[in-house]
């Protein structure tokens, strides 16, 4: 491979344009197909097999009306009078129907003469539900709790809720232009006596949009690592550059995805972006600095400043630059390869879990980072070939880039020399720490997002603590409980939907249950259940649980049966499946990543460490996530949440990958030293002082980048970033750059130990381009050329 790379690397820089036009025409080609045929993505994180999903798909069998409640193109708006006023009032009344004949003129709502306002509706609802159970022989109380479980006025008649259909199949079929249209005429009442928000499905849907500060935030802290890094704003510009390419095709072309499936949600491309800015810059990084210390040793100099270094390449002929990029390519690149298919590997592992939104997600953002991958070794080279000698011009005042190549003791040097003269101590540390941090990790809770769960301030969140303090905080939640009664006698089944009735009223945690529906032939029948918490509170998903364990007895005593649908028994089961799957996922990961570096390194005890100091990075991640995010200490987040449910799952694939990059940049120096003669300490310490300074940036750059997505509003997406700027954090400066070399000093010589019938068995792996270090610049040409010396 890596002989290959250094053809592929040594020809993109001779030949730029053909490179350079390729991609340009893949990115302007995905672009247009993207946003000609591109969709909304779907905001559904449903999954097969669930008992709710099960549930929700026969009642959809069973009701000709029935739809799923997680893909329904509808919403809510919710409106509340003046202080000291009431929705009954005529002048409140005439306003609130003047909004919404300005909603009704919008036209992108179906059935609009059915929109009515509350008042109205409250009326309505009285004269059609009253009479028939009274008929029924129902309590005068249970009426009237019925009714108000339903209710679109709140009892005080203050606040009034108006459901709104919009003219689509789904959600993610609604134009984004339609749902513009409506919030603009409800966002124009802010001047208003009135007090009016919205939520539901469709305007969340438009509430989750991702803004570019992020991105860009990200980009110019990472401009800044880098400038120090190279001391040339040309060398420091061209990892942005070929970053940002490789995440435009990668997310348009996740865009493009939605044309074939319906899997792709609105979360997967802002994770694509997120990752694949990160290691595109990251890639990017390692192969023009290893460009870098390739000019400088074919300068015959030890070190070089920007400035000097770009007087010498005026004098270098083509052929030894391309040669110096081909050797880059092969060795750097030939990391960049191995690095890549760790993130590869680990994101696409997800896939065993067969959770379908969870699936698409982690191959979007696989597909990014393959992208980053081939852009860093073709692109990357092409660009540095067309800008020739001026690749390090624009020289930084006052920066200085020093080479790790040469002989003065840098900044990595001096902490490796640290650990080695206390290695006990910073181990000790090292973990001491990580482990304190992880403490907190005992108490996590995960849930979907929800209205709740929104940023506060914005619509869906206002409307939904409006209705919860209107309505109570189970309006939030409701379930619906389709009981089955197909195997009984006709004259049995109305006994069997009162006995459930009276089953769920029974069950602690339940506000209110009541019939509001049954199919013609009276088989089956929807039992609306309101529990008496909100969504995402730990109490609700207590109530479902005891639902569920009640009917096996239901069954028994009356011979029909009961599952619970709804978007709250949906997504709770939904943070149940990825919490039941995450540790085995946490020990498939630490495994692969025992196999992937046992080929790398050839050493039992290097892999070891490095998938449980990965282990230590991850739980430590958690610890502090959730102190923070889900418990609120020290006052940093003014609404604490559970975290997202897949949030841990994903931490663990994209982390991973990370670390084993790190873990491939500093350790491969490290045996490369070992291998050619030097002691197990020594390489240690030779190692780690080539790797330092790029890593160092390279972590730099990735905290930057994942931080920066903490400005979006989505609270999940903030913690999101919080979790993966920490992760590397921990693990790129804890544990690779403390425990990891605290334990190699300790180990010595027994650190490179491998089995010889293991030896004989693992196959061998050229990271570091060993077979490529005989080529010369004669090699590099392309065939049919005349020798530099010739010319």
């Amino acid at each position: 491979m890596a002989t290959f790379l250094y053809r592929l690397g040594s020809r993109a820089y001779r030949t730029a344009w053909p490179f350079l036009a390729f991609w340009l025409v893949l990115l302007i080609a995905v672009g247009t197909l993207a946003g000609v045929f591109g969709k909304t993505p779907s905001s559904n994180f449903s999954m097969p097999g669930l008992d709710s999903v099960t549930t929700m798909e026969k009642m959809q069998e069973r009701f000709d009306d029935a739809e799923d409640s997680t893909t329904a193109p509808t919403g809510s708006i919710v409106v509340q009078a003046p202080e000291g006023r009431t929705l009954v009032d005529p002048e409140v009344n005439a306003e609130v129907n003047a909004l919404l004949d300005d909603v009704r003129a919008t036209g992108v709502l179906a059935d609009p003469e059915t929109i009515v306002d509350p008042v109205l509706g409250e009326q309505g609802l009285q004269a059609q539900m009253v009479p028939q159970l009274q008929a029924q022989g129902v309590p005068e109380e249970k009426i009237a709790a019925d009714v108000a479980a339903v209710s679109p006025l709140s009892p005080d008649e203050t606040t009034g809720i108006v459901t709104v259909r919009f003219d689509a199949d789904e959600v993610g079929d609604i134009p984004a232009e339609d749902i513009q249209a409506v919030t603009d005429v409800l966002d124009a009442q802010d001047e208003s006596a009135l007090t009016v928000a919205y939520n539901g499905n469709a305007f969340s849907a438009a509430a989750a949009e991702i803004n570019l500060t992020s991105e860009l935030v990200g980009l110019l802290v990472a401009a800044v690592v880098l400038l120090v890094t190279f001391g040339s704003v040309v060398a420091a510009g061209m990892p942005l550059i070929s970053a940002i390419i490789g995440v435009g095709v990668g997310v348009l072309g996740i865009s493009l995805a939605t044309v074939f499936t319906d899997a792709v949600n609105d979360i997967t491309p802002v994770l694509a972006s997120m990752i694949g800015l990160a290691v595109g810059i990251d890639y990017a990084l390692f192969i023009v600095s290893r460009f870098r210390n390739e000019l400088i040793k074919a300068s015959g100099a030890n070190d070089l400043e920007p400035k000097e270094l770009a007087q010498k390449l005026r004098g270098m002929s083509v052929d030894t630059r391309a040669h110096a990029m081909g050797m880059a390519v092969g060795t750097a690149g030939s990391a960049v390869v191995f690095a890549g298919l760790t993130v590869l590997i680990a994101l696409a592992a997800l896939s065993i879990i067969n959770i379908p939104f969870l699936t698409a997600m982690a191959l979007g953002a696989a597909a990014t980072v393959a992208i980053a991958v081939l852009v860093a070794l073709t692109l990357l080279p092409a660009l540095l070939g067309l800008l020739s000698v001026r690749v390090f011009a624009g020289r930084v005042p006052g920066v200085k880039a020093p080479d790790p190549e040469d002989e003065h003791p840098t900044m990595g040097l001096r902490w490796v020399r640290r650990i080695r003269h206390r290695p006990v101590l910073h181990l000790v540390a090292g973990v001491v720490v990580l482990v304190l941090l992880a403490l907190p990790a005992v108490n996590m809770r995960l849930a979907m997002p929800t209205d709740g769960t929104a940023s506060p301030d914005t619509p869906p969140r206002v409307a939904y603590e409006m209705t919860e303090d209107a309505f109570g905080a189970g309006r939030n939640a409701p379930m619906i409980a389709v009981v089955d009664a197909v195997d009984l006698p006709d004259e049995q089944r109305p006994a069997a939907f009162g006995a459930a009735t009276q089953e769920f009223l029974g069950v602690d945690g339940v506000a209110n249950a009541q019939v509001v529906g049954t199919t013609e032939n009276f088989d089956t029948a929807q039992i609306l259940i309101t529990p008496e918490f909100g969504a995402t509170d730990e109490r609700t998903s207590d109530t479902l649980d005891r639902l569920r364990d009640a009917a096996p007895g239901f069954a028994d005593e009356t011979g029909a049966t009961y599952g619970v649908t709804g978007v709250t028994p949906i997504f709770d089961d939904i943070s149940q499946r990825l919490q039941d799957v995450l540790l085995p996922y946490i020990a498939i990961v630490l495994v692969l990543a025992f196999v992937l570096l046992l080929l790398v390194f050839r050493s039992i005890w290097v892999p070891l460490i490095a998938a449980l100091g990965f282990g230590l990075s991850v739980v430590a991640t958690f610890g502090v996530t959730v102190a923070i995010f889900q418990e609120g200490w020290f006052g940093l987040i003014d609404d604490p949440q559970p975290l997202l449910s897949f949030l841990p799952i994903m931490l663990i694939g994209l982390v991973f990958g990370l670390a084993m990059d790190y873990q491939l940049f500093l350790v491969t120096r490290m045996r490369e030293g070992w291998a050619s003669g030097k002691t197990a300490g020594n390489a240690t310490a030779n190692g780690f002082k080539h790797g330092a300074r790029v890593v160092t940036a390279a972590a730099l750059i990735m905290i930057s980048v994942f931080a920066a997505f903490m400005l979006q509003e989505m609270v999940f997406i903030k913690t999101m970033g919080f979790a993966l700027a920490i992760a590397v954090f921990f693990d790129a400066f804890i544990v690779r750059m403390m425990i990891i070399p605290a334990t190699m000093f300790l180990l010595g010589e027994r650190a490179w130990w491998l089995p010889a019938w293991l030896d004989k068995i693992v196959p061998r792996v050229d990271v570091e381009g060993e077979g490529i270090r005989h080529l010369t610049v004669e090699d590099g040409q392309e065939p049919g050329r005349e020798p530099a010396a010739a010319r």
